[in-house]
């Protein structure tokens, strides 16, 4: 994910014109989230800043997060979309199956028991809360309904284009840390996360990059 400052950001905010950027609306809460040497108990992003990343018309990266600061020292959410038109076509207001992004090596060299195919990866990351740890988690299993999505167009203009709007519950997050050897989790090592988030996209500067 640290490519992303590389490419264009385009960021959220509630309406297409006068916008703020970085503005919308959603929620990230666990009632037992699980981060080790971290966190163990209920959990509330609170997010404040919506972005997106659009590396082609086909691959989007959208960022749910609590302030506006760089990623690398804030805790947020980043949705990954590998197929994004078929999304759109297909499949908006049914659930999509999320799975483990592409990359996430396993420790110990373990092979995933879970669905390494999906199109929609979700990364939890609470880099300010842990910034002691590696707080990252990763979907590992779950499903998230997009009832809009942003057309990928860095210059879109027609409104209903621009926005995203999805929710999803009790998406499995875990830490590859602590995959077995037969690619699986512990139920104690699995979280339990669900929220939703609403965005028109904004072009405009990426987040400061220090805090």
């Amino acid at each position: 994910m640290r490519h992303i400052a590389a490419a264009f950001c385009l960021v959220g905010a509630v309406t297409c014109g006068g916008c703020t950027v970085g503005e919308g609306d959603g929620a990230v809460t666990s009632t037992r989230l699980y981060v080790h040497d971290c966190w163990d108990g209920p959990f509330d992003l609170g997010p404040t800043f919506f972005a997106a990343n659009a590396f082609s018309t086909q691959q989007v990266s959208m960022r749910v997060q609590r302030g506006d600061n760089n990623q690398e020292v804030s805790d947020g959410l980043t949705v990954s979309i590998r197929d994004l038109q078929s999304i759109r076509s297909k499949s908006l207001g049914q659930p999509v199956p999320v799975g483990i992004p592409p990359g996430v090596d396993l420790s110990g060299g373990a092979t995933f028991a879970g669905n390494t195919d999906a199109v929609v990866s979700l990364s939890l990351y609470l880099h300010d809360t842990c910034y002691l740890q590696n707080g990252a988690l990763y979907s590992i299993g779950g499903e998230i309904t997009f009832t809009h999505l942003f057309s990928g167009n860095p210059n879109e203009t027609v409104g209903d284009k621009r926005l995203t709007e999805a929710q999803f519950e009790n998406v499995e997050f875990a830490d590859p840390r602590d995959v077995a050897s037969d690619g699986t989790f512990e139920t104690g090592k699995v979280s339990l996360v669900s929220g939703w988030f609403r965005f028109y996209f904004q072009r405009g500067q990426p987040a400061q990059p220090f805090p």
